[in-house]
């Protein structure tokens, strides 16, 4: 039975399913919380997105480190990297798919910065995992000087 902790790469997948699901309502309904808080609204996408970007991938690269050492059992860690497919194959599926769906040249940019911001995700994550793998396994071998 799979059991679900409050752990680091737990929040790594919540929050890459959670941008998926707001790429879902952003691109597919809309997008636009208006009213008084008025976020992604036409005039405040690209201030808004920019604080989303930064938010999502400083956490998602930031947490790779804490994630490898804490995660013992690998299919967190596999459930981890496939998550980041999610928003990855949304932004995909719009920009290939249905650009109908991107009218304006600001919905436009939006979908590529997300594009960006979760292939960073994806392949960036994939390295720094590599990287830390590989330091932590000693694959270098003893040094001679």
């Amino acid at each position: 039975m799979l059991k679900l902790n409050p752990s680091v790469s737990g929040m790594s997948i919540f929050l890459a399913l959670a941008l998926a699901l707001w790429e879902y309502y952003f691109f597919f309904f809309g997008g636009r919380l208006e009213g008084p808080l008025g976020w992604f609204t036409p005039d405040r996408l690209g201030f808004n997105l920019a604080w989303l970007a930064l938010v999502y991938i400083s956490f998602q690269l930031l947490s790779i480190p804490f994630a490898l050492r804490a995660s013992r059992e690998r299919f967190t860690g596999v459930l981890d990297g496939m998550a980041s497919l999610v928003p990855l194959g949304i932004t995909l599926i719009v920009i290939f798919g249905r650009p109908e769906l991107l009218g304006t040249p600001q919905r436009w940019e939006a979908a590529f910065l997300l594009m960006f911001i979760a292939a960073v995700d994806l392949f960036g994550g994939y390295t720094f995992n590599l990287a830390l793998s590989r330091r932590m396994m000693d694959v270098t071998g003893p040094t001679t000087s």
